[in-house]
Parts: structure tokens; C-alpha cells; sequence
């Protein structure tokens, strides 16, 4: 039951991605190979490589993550506080290692767990093949491999949402307008990101970005447990 979840227990997760590469042309000729025939395949040949690879970054074994992004909300008289840390930059082994640590030392805690919006499809796959590609330990969270699905501390806002409807997708972006929540798309969208970290090399921009739909997410899951929306003022960055 959704009520008896609290929302203090748990660390809300977002994850910014790239291709690996800024371009098809910096692929080498086995990677270049690998991607063609991962294109022809998911794309269904209507789209040169070249040009297919910019949405590279949505596989975890042809892009890379960039930011994590995790906030957990604090109680403090009057209402709550969110605490938002983002761990990003160019090297992708050091932020998996020092997400790794605060996700290991959150979740030691008993009753705890993890959520995002499409994150079982998504961010939580893709944060364990890239610790696996980095030669990283799995946190126990991550390693589902074995549990029963009671033992799975993954909470999906989209899931929350299908109520049962498993073919039904709706964006954290439709979400927030038609529950009246503040959108996290007031700047970028993920479509630009790629642009922004290759061209601008402003992966602090990113970061902003990514802090925003963390926010937005946690107010997904308090508007759906019927809870009052977190005070825009009390989100802090650390």
C-alpha cells in the first residue's frame, strides 16, 4: 500500500545520458559495426547511423551517464526539507563511485528505497550496466538478480500511474501540467542534453536540469499519495 510508504525513506533518482562519443565518426570500426546494426534494428533502417547515433545515449552500452541526481526529503518543523546532491562531471567511473557510497549509506537503513520516474525501464538498468562496463560492485539495491518482486525496493511514479495499464506510458513532463505541478522543463529537455554537454560543455547546466525533475518527482509521488506539494523554498542543493 502506498500509504504506508514514507516518503522521508526514500531517495529519489535521475539520470542524465550522452553517447559516449560526440560522433559516429569517433566510433572505432567494431563499434561502428555494433552500432549499425543496433540502428538498423531500432530504428528500422529509416535512419542513416551516422545521423541515428545522437540517441546513442539511451543504450547503456553505446552512451555514458554524465549527472545522478538524488534528493531525499527531511522532516523539519512545519513541513519538509529536500536535500538534492547531484554527482556528475566527465568521469564516469569516479560519480558512479561517489553515488555509490551515498546510495550504499541511505539504503543501509531499514525500510528503505529508491525511486524515479521510469526508472525500472530506464535509470536503475542503466546505472548497473555502467557500474558493471566500469568494473564496479553493484549496491545491493541494484542487484536484483534472484529477489522475489516484494524484495525489489524500486518505486516507479510511471508504474504508480498505470494502475495496472503495463502498456500505458505518460511523461513526467505531462504529469507535472496536468496534476498542477511547477514543470522541470523550464530550460532543457533531454533531447538537448547531448548538444549542451558536447557543444557548451556546460555539464553544470545539465546538473540544474537534473536536480529539476528530481524535484518534480518527489512532488509526482506526494501529489499521488495525496500529500500536500514540498515548499519550493525548502530544496536545498548540497
Amino acid at each position: 500500500m502506498l500509504n504506508d510508504i514514507h516518503p522521508e525513506k526514500i531517495m529519489y533518482i535521475d539520470i542524465e545520458t550522452v553517447p559516449q562519443y560526440e560522433s559516429f565518426e569517433n566510433l572505432d570500426d567494431t563499434m561502428k559495426a555494433l552500432w549499425i546494426n543496433k540502428s538498423a534494428k531500432t530504428s528500422g533502417g529509416d535512419v542513416p547511423p551516422d545521423e541515428d547515433y545522437a540517441r546513442a545515449g539511451i543504450y547503456a552500452e553505446f552512451g555514458k551517464i554524465i549527472c545522478i541526481s538524488a534528493g531525499i526529503l527531511k522532516p523539519e518543523q512545519g513541513g519538509r526539507t529536500l536535500r538534492i546532491k547531484s554527482f556528475f562531471g566527465h568521469d564516469e567511473k569516479m560519480l558512479l563511485q561517489d553515488f555509490s557510497s551515498a546510495l550504499k549509506s541511505f539504503t543501509s537503513k531499514p525500510g528503505t528505497n529508491i525511486c524515479g520516474h521510469n526508472v525500472k525501464e530506464f535509470d536503475f538498468p542503466y546505472i548497473a550496466r555502467r557500474m558493471i562496463v566500469n568494473g564496479l560492485p553493484l549496491p545491493d539495491i541494484l542487484d536484483v538478480a534472484g529477489k522475489k518482486p516484494w524484495e525489489v525496493k524500486f518505486i516507479d511514479t510511471l508504474d504508480l500511474w498505470k494502475f495496472g495499464d503495463y502498456k500505458h506510458y505518460t511523461s513526467l513532463n505531462l504529469l507535472t501540467h496536468i496534476l498542477g505541478i511547477p514543470s522541470p522543463k523550464d530550460d532543457i529537455d533531454g533531447s538537448q542534453v547531448a548538444r549542451v554537454y558536447y557543444e557548451d560543455n556546460d555539464v553544470e547546466r545539465i546538473a540544474k536540469y537534473c536536480e529539476k525533475d528530481v524535484l518534480a518527482t518527489v512532488q509526482l509521488f506526494l501529489r499521488l499519495k495525496g500529500e500536500e506539494l514540498l515548499d519550493t523554498e525548502k530544496v536545498i542543493s548540497v
